[in-house]
């Protein structure tokens, strides 16, 4: 049986990915190991913080039963492809929906997801992603716990006196983590308080809680370990690093691969045909700046025999990037 991520050892030479090869050495389907990240990373943020007020959604420890479900998954995972597969979407977030919809329809929790709430036919109001069977209740079937799930990735951009959540954008500059976590516990989450929500609702909700997974990305120099606690965010969270691309300091000693956008949730595992050299992903990353200005995701590979297995990943940004990103930073700053 797997040994849980908590107990592996945390030495410098220890990374995130390396500990989720070990503990799921055994796996080998993509979206199979997709699902083990979503379900077993921690989350991104710390559900003790004051500053969420105790409305933060943790999905536990994986039980025995869970595991072996996932290994016996791996060797057949029809079910799981034909859900992925229906109604495909180049949205990672969709992706990630679609391999949560499938644990908890799987495990029987899932009472509803994407139900959407209508104040008449052309006004809605929003939707809840997730109604999940209230486990905490003596009667866990008397209610139904609203998630409002979300899979983020962002880039810390900042000064150390500007260490806020808005200091974390999106990869696109369109989202920070502040601005996402204020819709979500200022408007997503009081969703079943509106009266037109009772009426789409198959249990009374009885708790609404945000479930949020991702990577967090650190310049060069900013540490994870300088994070205020007041940020909110948890100390187990998954990162990366984030640098232009005139900067990494590559080397053809070692193997890289560039990640598509649906393949950013687990630790990338590929075989050995697939990576790049040094000198090949520059070439690949910048025809891709060619085509878009947004930034690239990568990974720094070990290899395993005819195995690559990623150590780190990283987003690779245009030249003008960081610019732009102090840029939103700042005015996010002035707008407080």
């Amino acid at each position: 049986m797997p040994t849980p991520l908590t107990d592996l050892p945390t030495a410098p030479t220890s990374s995130f990915q390396q500990q989720f090869h070990r503990r799921w050495s055994s796996l080998r389907d993509p979206h199979v190991r997709a699902l083990a990240w979503l379900l077993d990373a921690p989350g991104l943020l710390d559900a003790q913080a004051s500053r969420w007020n105790g409305r933060i959604a943790a999905l536990g420890a994986l039980s025995e039963m869970d595991i072996t479900w996932l290994q016996a998954l791996d060797k057949n995972p029809r079910e799981l492809y034909l859900l992925i597969n229906a109604q495909p979407s180049a949205r990672l977030g969709r992706y990630a929906e679609k391999l949560l919809t499938f644990y908890l329809q799987q495990t029987g929790r899932l009472i509803a997801h994407n139900v959407q709430v209508r104040n008449g036919p052309n006004d809605t109001i929003g939707e809840f992603d997730f109604l999940v069977h209230d486990e905490a209740s003596d009667d866990a079937r008397s209610g139904a716990v609203h998630w409002e799930f979300a899979t983020k990735f962002y880039l810390l951009e900042s000064h150390h006196d500007q260490m806020q959540a808005d200091a974390f954008v999106g990869p696109n500059l369109a989202d920070s983590l502040g601005a996402k976590m204020d819709k979500i516990m200022q408007q997503q989450l009081m969703l079943s308080a509106h009266p037109a929500a009772a009426q789409y609702l198959p249990q009374p909700v009885t708790r609404a809680l945000a479930l949020v997974k991702g990577w967090l990305f650190y310049g060069e120099t900013t540490e994870a370990a300088s994070l205020p606690a007041a940020l909110g965010i948890s100390a187990q969270h998954c990162r990366g690093f984030w640098c232009e691309l005139s900067a990494l300091d590559v080397s053809d000693d070692e193997r890289y691969l560039v990640l598509p956008r649906l393949e950013w949730l687990a630790p990338a595992r590929a075989l050995a045909g697939k990576t790049l050299s040094g000198a090949q992903l520059r070439e690949t990353v910048q025809l891709l700046f060619k085509e878009t200005l947004a930034p690239v995701m990568i990974a720094v590979c070990d290899m395993e025999g005819d195995v690559a297995l990623e150590r780190r990943r990283g987003f690779l940004v245009p030249d003008d990037w960081r610019s732009k990103a102090a840029q939103r930073v700042q005015h996010a700053v002035v707008q407080i």
